[in-house]
């Protein structure tokens, strides 16, 4: 079979990202135009910007993708583009560009989902091999997947209320830290300690999980304190609810092994960027004779090279889209198969 190259376009949230995929594996080139910067003045992503803002670049970012594989448009087989979920004008301003090179170049299109893509990034620089345990944890999303082969998941369990991304930026948020939160609590975690008590959230024999308690115990503590005229050790309180959100993933995929035998685990989404998520997981599931593959720091966060590699299943089996795609803001793993 010829190589297959996808051009693949991710802009879900607040990065512009464009990349050229040969056979769902070899990132031939790979570009990320990020707003954080920007967004971070305001404290987190304002969905107008975004939008506004991946309108402007994103024939920019196309050029420097083509230009930095030395290829034309003319030697790509397929677009692939983030349909869901993310913000809807994010996705729409892909989704539209996607589809009109699509039809201007005759390419077959492929609308890929962005929390598959993420599980995908796993396979770009390791392999798949099933069944494996797929840990989510992004901004949106805490799930718990066993994924059987390609595009078979079946869901364990999920977040109730608040995703641990969103706990971490909320967290950040009442410490004075800035966006985004996830790397600013890790790193001020590094210089404190575990010395406040905090509760442990959804400590059951279940696969769901639960933040909203966890960040609303720290807020609480800021607040009392403050009124109290008592000073915060802010790395301590990082430290302490870093130690319980990442305690709360590890317990979950420990029993989950316990549970299904299953001693091949991903995890996937932006914060399996956080390293001591990383450390821990990797101690635990070695633990059981396991494996835990994690992606490289530039393929845990948003980017299109995870769009190129979960569209080259469906490329494979001419799962293509037509021209009334649309958007998606929302996602259940439930509704996959």
């Amino acid at each position: 079979m010829k190589d297959v190259v996808i051009l693949a376009i991710e802009s879900s949230c607040d990065e512009t990202s464009m990349a050229l995929v040969k056979n769902g594996k070899d990132v031939i080139s790979l570009v990320v135009n990020t707003q954080m910067f920007t967004h971070a003045e305001f404290g987190g992503v304002v969905p107008e910007i975004a939008s506004r803002m991946h309108t402007e670049s994103i024939l920019y970012v196309l050029d420097e993708t083509l230009k930095k594989a030395n290829m034309k448009m003319e030697d790509v087989d397929a677009i692939a583009v983030s349909a869901l979920p993310g913000l809807m004008g994010s996705l729409l301003v892909g989704i539209e560009f996607a589809k009109t090179l699509a039809y201007v170049y005759k390419k077959p299109l492929i609308a890929v989902n962005h929390l598959i893509g993420h599980i995908y990034a796993n396979n770009i620089e390791s392999k798949l091999e099933f069944p494996e345990l797929a840990l989510v944890v992004s901004g949106g999303h805490t799930e718990l997947l066993i994924m059987h082969d390609d595009y078979k998941f079946e869901k364990l369990g999920g977040t109730l209320d608040d995703a641990i991304g969103e706990a971490y930026d909320k967290v950040a948020r009442v410490l004075g830290l800035k966006y985004p939160g996830g790397p600013a609590i890790e790193k001020l975690a590094k210089e404190g300690e575990h010395t406040y008590n905090l509760a442990k959230p959804m400590d059951d024999r279940t696969y769901n999980f639960s933040y909203s308690g966890l960040k609303s115990n720290v807020i609480n503590i800021v607040h009392n304190e403050a009124q109290r005229g008592n000073e915060i050790r802010k790395a301590d309180l990082a430290r302490s609810f870093q130690d319980v959100a990442i305690d709360e993933l590890l317990r979950k995929v420990k029993l989950a092994i316990e549970q299904t035998g299953i001693k091949r685990v991903i995890v996937a989404g932006g914060v399996s960027a956080n390293q001591y998520l990383k450390e821990e997981m990797e101690k635990l599931v070695n633990s059981y004779g396991g494996v835990v593959h994690i992606p490289r720091l530039v393929y845990c966060t948003d980017n299109a090279a995870m769009i190129g590699a979960a569209a080259y299943p469906k490329f494979i089996k001419q799962e293509f889209a037509d021209f009334s795609l649309n958007a998606k803001s929302s996602f259940d793993f439930k509704n996959v198969n």
